[in-house]
């Protein structure tokens, strides 16, 4: 953060901070820096904002921003910015913004016409595409699919989809939309579940969906899951090829 940043207080400044996905050592030194010089930190977990900031001397007392206090909380932090103070937003892991609800407060003071910087990406969506071996020029981040409503249509467009596609998934919903992707994708699409990426149990399992499907079904995962599964366009020049 730049000296005329720190203390300029007329107008305050929204800082989203993205924060390491597994591996506490890949914090950037301006983020930890920006946490550092922030007058209030609103973290979705405060209890893992608490050890990130035990390991990087971060002072400050986290206030708790979530899912269930998003828009109270947006509020109040369009004020907080509007009154001169440096608020700095982080999430579990990763970008905040990126299915979690950081993104409202980003809306709430872009509304606002208020001061708004996000520093650059650590995000689970890059390694895990990556490292799934599958086509990286073009890809669609889907994010969670949907629970209940609305779930069948997207699985249909998913189907047709003809990109490289990422989603995350809760480890206790994994077998249950694999199963699904293998139902209106075809078992034979080539897949890659990547699981506690940058940690210690880091793990990547690359084969066609009904063979994730059964691995899954016997072997009950845990962690934080990103889904990385062929496009249409690979999958249809594959099977062509294989034919010819």
């Amino acid at each position: 953060m730049s000296g005329s940043d720190k203390t300029s207080k007329t107008t305050g400044r929204l800082y989203l901070v993205p924060t390491p996905i597994g591996n506490l050592t890949d914090i950037t030194l301006r983020a930890v820096e920006t946490l550092k010089n922030a007058d209030i930190v609103c973290a979705e977990d405060t209890r893992r904002a608490r050890i990130l900031f035990e390991r990087y001397d971060i002072r400050c007392k986290p206030y708790s921003y979530r899912d269930q206090n998003a828009a109270r909380m947006a509020a109040k932090i369009v004020d907080w910015v509007r009154d001169g103070r440096t608020v700095a937003i982080i999430s579990d892991a990763g970008t905040p913004g990126i299915s979690d609800p950081g993104y409202r407060a980003a809306k709430a003071v872009i509304d606002a016409d208020l001061p708004l910087e996000v520093l650059p990406c650590p995000t689970a969506i890059a390694p895990a595409l990556v490292l799934s071996g599958l086509g990286v020029d073009r890809f669609a981040f889907e994010g969670y699919l949907p629970v209940k409503k609305g779930k069948q249509t997207r699985l249909r467009e998913l189907a047709l989809e003809p990109r490289t596609m990422i989603l995350y998934e809760a480890p206790h919903r994994l077998v249950a939309t694999l199963s699904d992707l293998n139902e209106y994708l075809g078992g034979d699409r080539l897949a890659a579940v990547a699981r506690e990426l940058t940690k210690i149990h880091e793990e990547i399992i690359r084969r066609p969906l009904c063979q994730l499907h059964q691995h899954f079904s016997t072997s009950p995962p845990k962690g934080e899951i990103v889904i990385v599964v062929e496009g249409l366009v690979a999958y249809t020049k594959r099977i062509k090829k294989k034919i010819e």
